[in-house]
């Protein structure tokens, strides 16, 4: 996020004018994927899933001051990414494989050249493509977001964002697993989910503490990669499933599959146990005073 001045100043409108450009950035970066004629349909859709993610969690923020404009664009950018996810399950089995191979995979090479062509093939027949009539629809979604430029942002203070992004943070804390080992597939999910809301929120605090804020960031997204490969490793699981395209190979993907979640599974508690150790209310009083500092004179 390039239009990070929140929490940076007690200039009034500051907090509405910070929050209205990351917003525009995310929009800025979801219209650039698909209006570059130069992005494979491939690397336009995943960059497009990418920037509706920021804005998605962006519009949680904005629902506590402006209400339901927020969630109802909010639940068109969902349906925008789900719309546009046909070829997920396919590079998440094909990631899921790279990841084993990494870890010795109980295949040869040729096998698992073999299998990753299966992948390949079934990936390509999901993909999404970007006709003109889904660009345009893409695009006339867009200019609808761009509505929030009207919305009342200027009346928020550094205080009340503080309490925003602490809530989210509470939010994802209490998806932590009680214990990690019994954790189900959807327990996991749903942490991931909450993750990556609160590793795009909190982005807007960089410019209070630009080190500590880039620690956390990192933290956080290197929690949602290990939760994210878990997820990848179910994918691959399930293809391997009975009637399944790529059953004749369960036999011997099931155990590596299962070492593998179980490692990342490990990794994810770690991290959680960092990331999430300060109480909400710690975080909140933190961001607050760090903006507090950024009042005082030199």
């Amino acid at each position: 996020m390039d239009e990070r001045t929140a929490f940076t100043s007690n200039e009034s409108g500051t907090i509405g004018q910070a929050l209205h450009g990351a917003a525009r950035h995310c929009l800025t970066e979801a219209r650039a994927s698909t209006s570059d004629s130069a992005r494979s349909d491939a690397e336009a859709v995943h960059d497009f899933r990418r920037a509706m993610k920021r804005w998605r969690a962006l519009l949680r923020l904005f629902e506590a001051f402006v209400g339901p404009q927020a969630r109802q664009l909010r639940d068109a950018a969902r349906d925008l990414a789900r719309g546009l996810a046909g070829a997920r399950d396919g590079q998440s089995a094909l990631d899921a494989l790279a990841d084993l191979e990494k870890h010795d995979v109980a295949l040869s090479a040729g096998s698992v050249s073999r299998l990753r062509g299966r992948i390949e093939d079934l990936r390509r027949a999901a993909e999404t493509t970007l006709n003109a009539d889904m660009r345009v629809r893409l695009s006339s979604a867009l200019d609808e977001a761009e509505a929030l430029g009207r919305w009342p942002l200027s009346a928020i203070t550094p205080e009340a964002l503080a309490g925003e992004l602490a809530r989210f943070y509470r939010r994802a804390r209490r998806q932590i697993p009680a214990d990690w080992t019994a954790a189900s597939a959807e327990e996991l999910h749903e942490l991931r989910k909450c993750v990556v809301i609160h590793r795009y929120q909190i982005e807007l605090a960089e410019p209070l503490w630009p080190r500590f804020i880039k620690m956390w960031t990192g933290e956080a997204q290197r929690l949602r990669d290990r939760l994210g490969k878990h997820q990848d490793l179910l994918v691959l699981a399930n293809l391997t499933g009975p009637h399944q395209p790529l059953a004749r190979w369960r036999s011997r993907l099931m155990a590596p599959i299962a070492a593998r979640q179980a490692a990342h599974v490990a990794g994810a508690e770690r991290l959680a146990a960092r990331l999430f150790l300060d109480k909400p209310e710690t975080m909140e009083r933190r961001l607050a005073a760090m903006w507090r500092m950024q009042q005082e004179p030199a």
